[in-house]
């Protein structure tokens, strides 16, 4: 198994444990995450946004909580992975399953320097939103929406946790 396959082993099997300290040991000091609700640079913005998911999900979701993980691959340069994940989202209550793809690719020391991950943000509004999720999921002025919250819910934890 190569050593960049070893990092997304690692990086998985802590989410999959919300153990955050551990997942933020498999980025770059320069890493980038873009997602369909996220677009983050630096290592303290993407370390950060996993530190909050997995805070919000201890605290109102662990008894959901279920990550599966699988279909990985790494070279020296690139990787990929499939995730699933179930879970409560925090902001309504509602139980989600998101399906996600992701791509990375690494630095010469074995670390994630950019991830993307791919998911129907339809379906995730759905899931999430309810009604308001079905009926603007598809449209950007939701999407834009969600983006702006998520993004502000980060700044605003990474203020509180200096």
């Amino acid at each position: 198994m190569h050593t960049n396959q070893q990092t997304l082993e690692k990086l998985y099997s802590a989410f999959a444990r919300l153990d955050s300290a551990s997942m933020a040991e498999c980025y770059a000091a320069d890493a980038e995450f873009d997602d369909e609700v996220f677009s983050l640079r630096g290592h303290r913005n993407v370390t950060g946004m996993w530190h909050m998911l997995s805070a919000a999900t201890k605290s109102g979701g662990r008894d959901v909580w279920k990550l599966d993980y699988g279909d990985m691959e790494a070279d020296a340069a690139t990787g990929r992975a499939h995730w699933e994940a179930d879970y409560r989202f925090s902001a309504t209550g509602r139980l989600v399953h998101n399906v996600v793809n992701s791509r990375f690719t690494f630095d010469g020391n074995g670390l994630i320097k950019t991830q993307r991950d791919r998911f129907d943000f339809w379906a995730w509004s759905r899931q999430a939103l309810g009604t308001p999720g079905l009926l603007l999921g598809w449209t950007p002025f939701l999407r834009s929406k969600v983006r702006a919250t998520a993004a502000g819910n980060l700044q605003k934890y990474l203020a509180a946790h200096p």
